[in-house]
């Protein structure tokens, strides 16, 4: 069975930063590419970074030099660290997994106050 849990979501001021961890369990970690998508209120889900099994990382346009993406195959566990948050950053923010079939984790809430 596969399982994402996304973890340290929170409440941060403009200009903060938070780190999201997503632990993996039911997969094969270090032959997965990883990703971590966000859904802001009345929008549609985006696409934030992604990581591939040999670290090659993808940014979105919106995060690029803010966020970074990484790995811990050890733990099977990849994170998104954020920086410079900004208010349009609010988002439920989801941990994937991609492939012939997209896994995802239940999201975390990040609220970025101006």
């Amino acid at each position: 069975q596969v399982q994402l849990v996304e973890s340290g979501g929170g409440l941060v001021q403009a200009g903060g930063s938070l780190r999201l961890s997503c632990a993996a369990s039911g997969i094969i970690f270090r032959f997965s590419t990883m990703g971590w998508y966000r859904q802001a209120p009345g929008k549609q889900r985006e696409l934030v970074a992604t990581i591939s099994p040999g670290g090659n990382t993808n940014y979105a346009d919106s995060v690029k030099g803010r966020f970074t993406i990484s790995r811990d195959n050890a733990k099977n566990t990849v994170y998104l660290q954020m920086n410079s948050l900004k208010p349009e950053d609010t988002a439920v923010y989801y941990c994937n997994k991609g492939g012939p079939v997209d896994y995802w984790g239940q999201g975390t809430q990040v609220t970025v106050s101006s």
